[in-house]
């Protein structure tokens, strides 16, 4: 998988998602828009572009970062709690400080999405069988759980309405102004490059890394720091988006095999072209209305998810 191919098609899709919408703004009116163009442009097309990037590269490259460090290539944030851990955050915020903003909203987010992946790191540890199918079904009947609290907290204290805007991606409302607290995510995924190799090699497990002089505890942290951080800042910007963390890295993986630092590039253009793809089709399919995107990542990335299963069984992967 050539990255200068993803490029190109990522830079042809993004000049598409900025304008396809409602209102009439084509590519021929670039170099004569009206103000009321201009400001189509710059207060809606061009954040939503910049959310769909970061969040596509984002959720992307922290499934990459789970599957190599639990060794099993079915543990993403949505098969792992990280998700519903980061909902049930922003949920606890609401009820604690009813006037809460979107820092505090991050803050209480991210603790939970940390302590909620921590949490199933540990139950992996304990599980005996250790099929590569079984591990991912445990993920999802523990996230479930999770959101089952969530659930019945948001019903006892009449939240329940404001908690189905984050429950579900969506990248209409997305305005400037009120989507820049993803930006939090940029500098996480450059720390992740940085540390690709040791991540790598805390992948290998804990005793090949300390026999190499590496820290294991503090880089699979480290590694669980930035998965909850990056997964806190889309849920709170954009809402969930399923399965992306689960089937960009399998696809990336499959054609560029595991070398974690040179697949860091590849899964986040991957991840940003998956979503760009799947918001556009989201705003064609129904036009003028819209199909939210994590209602279209579900429904094509759970297609993916039964295709990479079948192909597991078929090669003995």
């Amino acid at each position: 998988m050539k990255i200068r191919y993803l490029f190109i098609t990522f830079i042809i899709l993004s000049i598409i998602s900025i304008f396809i919408g409602v209102s009439n703004v084509s590519i021929w009116d670039i170099f004569s828009l009206t103000e009321e163009q201009a400001e189509v442009l710059i207060i809606s097309r061009i954040p939503r572009l910049l959310s769909i990037v970061i969040a596509g590269a984002s959720m992307s490259i922290t499934g990459l970062i789970m599957q190599q460090l639990s060794k099993n290539k079915f543990v993403s944030p949505t098969t792992a709690g990280t998700l519903d851990s980061a909902r049930l955050g922003i949920l606890v915020s609401m009820m604690l400080f009813t006037s809460a903003g979107l820092f505090q909203k991050m803050i209480l987010s991210f603790a939970f999405a940390l302590l909620g992946t921590f949490v199933f790191m540990k139950i992996l540890e304990k599980v005996k069988f250790k099929d590569a199918i079984f591990i991912p079904l445990v993920g999802i009947m523990f996230g479930n759980i999770i959101s089952s609290v969530s659930t019945f907290f948001a019903y006892r204290y009449d939240l329940i309405q404001n908690m189905s805007s984050w429950m579900q991606g969506d990248f209409s409302m997305i305005m400037s102004g009120n989507y820049e607290l993803i930006f939090v995510s940029l500098p996480i995924l450059i720390v992740a490059y940085l540390f690709a190799n040791k991540f790598t090699i805390a992948g290998m497990g804990e005793d090949f890394s300390k026999n190499l002089g590496l820290n294991y505890r503090q880089v699979v942290n480290l590694g669980l720091a930035i998965v909850a951080l990056a997964t806190a800042s889309v849920v709170l910007s954009v809402g969930v988006i399923p399965f992306l963390g689960l089937i960009i890295p399998n696809i990336v993986t499959i054609y560029q095999g595991d070398h974690l630092k040179n697949n860091l590039p590849h899964t986040a253009l991957l991840g940003a072209v998956f979503v760009l793809v799947c918001d556009i089709l989201g705003r064609v399919i129904i036009y003028p209305y819209e199909i939210p995107i994590s209602l279209m990542v579900g429904v094509i990335g759970s297609g993916v998810f039964i295709y990479l299963l079948m192909r597991r069984r078929k090669y003995g992967l």
